[in-house]
């Protein structure tokens, strides 16, 4: 079922796109400003455009994992300016607070109280954190920073100074303090703590990542190093090697935790561990795509999890603003009681990965069944962008959308620079597949 929001694209949908009809496509929502990205001066994005009706939301605030997924999109598209400016003010963020990584390595137990975290939500302006309690145990944040930095790195885009490679050192020996294979942490949603698969498969990305950039002549030239300890490919290894044998316990499952609270079968977040992280296997990659398909779609956009009572049925009329955007990490089972089974809020930042990720099969197999479903979900993410109706208003890309009354709206996080991002690089994806036909 293909559902639109908008009546005005559906002059632009097709079910084969040739190359002037994704050029007519990009143009267009140029023009509407759909895919226009609020950039801080520093290069940071906050995670949300908001107005004085939704700055309640906190999406002013600087989220690392929004931030590179944004700067990841600007990549693919040949914007390596914006995406360089960003990884290296996030860089800037970290060494200013290095503190934090330097503290757990030498006493591990301090990670328990996630304040002493790094933190992975923070003010973009100042570069200075935030003094409320958040949920900072979210090892796929860092893990995304490691991966994206040094991938910008290797390429020759970023020139990494002396400074640089003594706060990348940190990185490796944080995730071993932590013990990041077995650490419970909370994660892409950012809730209850526990053994994710998808947290564990960012961390393997940025090693892997890491481990690379010691071909780099510059990275190798300042030896990486801590306190005395060197970052070589091998200490890199046998860390890559836990999490990998931790992964390959959980996957296809998020987690496989006996407690009923952690325990997950499903979770659209492994799907980053498809695209852009790579780090599955194949046949792997497979098994995922359907689960998630199979499980986890709507008709309005694809479920984080099944059971997921964030912007449940009638949120807003439920819980007042403080309550919305409260941090229900260690008391998830409050919001929980609100919800019914089949009525999660359906998310916008999936389909366009998964048209991508389709893109990405019919590269290696052009099979027409792989390009149809590669077409068929740029066009359920198209479908997304708000209508006229919509109170943010027209030509949006929402965080998601939720049941209030009988209709189904989008989030008070709209437009989400996330899945702008994420319509950016299916929309790349769908061109570079035009112009080689």
């Amino acid at each position: 079922m293909l559902l639109i929001q908008n009546e005005q694209l559906l002059n632009f949908l097709k079910r084969n796109y040739s190359k002037s009809d994704l050029q007519e496509i990009f143009a267009f929502l140029q023009k509407q400003n759909t895919l226009k990205f609020s950039t801080l001066k520093n290069g940071l994005f906050p995670a949300a455009m908001l107005d004085e009706n939704t700055e309640y939301t906190g999406y002013s605030n600087v989220w690392v994992r929004d931030n590179v997924h944004v700067a990841h999109a600007h990549y693919v598209w040949g914007k390596t300016d914006i995406a360089t400016k960003n990884a290296q003010t996030l860089m800037r963020y970290f060494t200013k607070h290095r503190s934090r990584f330097e503290a757990i390595i030498q006493q591990p137990s301090l990670a328990k109280n996630v304040m002493n975290r790094p933190h992975i939500r923070f003010n973009g302006n100042t570069l200075e954190e935030n003094s409320e309690d958040w949920p900072h145990a979210q090892n796929d944040a860092l893990g995304y920073f490691l991966w994206f930095y040094c991938l910008l790195a290797r390429e020759g885009l970023i020139k990494v100074s002396e400074s640089d490679v003594e706060t990348l050192a940190l990185f490796p020996l944080y995730f071993r303090a932590i013990e990041f294979w077995q650490d419970e942490d909370s994660g892409h949603w950012e809730e209850t703590r526990k053994i994710s698969a998808s947290s564990i498969g960012c961390v393997i990305a940025g090693l892997k990542a890491l481990k690379q950039l010691n071909f780099n002549a510059d990275f190798v030239a300042h030896c990486c190093q801590y306190n005395g300890i060197v970052i070589t490919p091998r200490l890199l290894e046998e860390l890559i090697q836990q999490g990998n044998a931790a992964l390959n316990r959980i996957l296809p499952a998020e987690c496989i935790q006996d407690d009923p609270k952690k325990k997950r079968e499903y979770d659209g977040a492994l799907l980053f561990l498809i695209y852009p992280l790579n780090v599955v296997s194949k046949t792997m990659r497979e098994t995922l795509l359907d689960r998630v398909l199979e499980n986890l779609e709507g008709n309005y956009g694809i479920k984080r999890y099944l059971g997921d009572s964030f912007w449940f049925p009638n949120y807003k009329s439920i819980l007042s603003q403080k309550e919305r955007t409260a941090d229900f990490s260690n008391e998830i089972e409050k919001r929980d009681a609100f919800l019914q089974p089949g009525e999660e809020a359906q998310w916008c930042i999936f389909d366009p990965i998964i048209s991508a990720i389709f893109g990405q099969k019919y590269q290696e197999n052009p099979r027409s069944n792989n390009l149809q479903q590669q077409t068929h979900y740029l066009n359920r993410s198209l479908g997304q962008i708000t209508g006229k109706d919509s109170e943010f208003g027209a030509y949006k890309c929402p965080e998601l959308y939720h049941r209030e009354g009988e209709k189904y709206v989008p989030s008070d996080a709209t437009p989400l620079l996330w899945t702008q991002a994420n319509l950016m690089i299916a929309l790349k994806f769908m061109s570079t597949v035009c112009w080689v036909e």
